[in-house]
């Protein structure tokens, strides 16, 4: 059964993760294989094999990086919900052949699909990047 405790838990689990990117044996289960649709500002990925291209990608290209759940709100139906999320998404990034890294500081505002997955705990069907809004001074994408 969703719960708004149980959401909340994930949320941070899967920052988390994504941090200290986690071997996709961790990730995975977080996820629902055959309907997961990913949309981030720069591509749209489905299912396992496209996260895990992307994921693969992107821990190549940005370090440090450090997520602090600020928001992660739930309207539940039953055995689905919609959860909008905030996330300041801290990272560090560095472009060849650039002599230093760059410090991105961001929130991000998303809004996740979620169900009950087979062990009752809840997992992502749709993940969205509605927008990106850089804090003072950070660096860009």
């Amino acid at each position: 059964m969703l719960t708004q405790e149980s959401i909340q838990a994930m949320a941070e689990a899967w920052y988390r993760k994504l941090d200290v990117h986690a071997p996709m044996v961790e990730v995975l289960p977080m996820l629902a294989d055959q309907e997961l649709e990913m949309v981030f500002p720069e591509a749209t990925v489905y299912g396992w094999a496209g996260f895990e291209g992307w994921f693969q990608r992107v821990i190549r290209i940005f370090f440090d990086e450090v997520h602090t759940v600020k928001k992660a709100e739930a309207t539940i139906h039953g055995d689905t919900a919609t959860v909008a999320v905030v996330v300041q998404w801290e990272a560090s990034v560095w472009n060849a052949p650039e002599a230093s890294s760059k410090r991105i500081n961001a929130d991000a505002y998303q809004t996740w699909e979620m169900k009950a997955g087979p062990d009752g705990s809840p997992i992502i069907t749709k993940y969205i990047v509605d927008d990106l809004k850089y804090h003072e001074g950070s660096a860009t994408l």
